[in-house]
């Protein structure tokens, strides 16, 4: 299971490298991942602080540090 999150993760990192802050949302819907690994991948990545959300107005907003 932890490599599959760990997969996840790497999608969501380089999907941020090439594009930028992006919504959940967004990021869910661009790299085909379902909400519970994109959650998933997204407390992987808090955890090695490579991660930052922020709210813009009611979406969650995923940068890298």
């Amino acid at each position: 299971m932890s490599h599959n999150i760990g997969e996840a993760a790497g999608k969501v990192w380089t999907y941020l490298d090439k594009n930028g802050p992006s919504s959940v949302s967004k990021v869910t819907n661009e790299t085909g991942l379902n909400k519970n690994d994109i959650q998933r991948a997204i407390g992987w990545l808090l955890k090695e602080d490579k991660l930052a959300i922020e709210m813009v107005g009611r979406a969650e907003t995923l940068s890298l540090k």
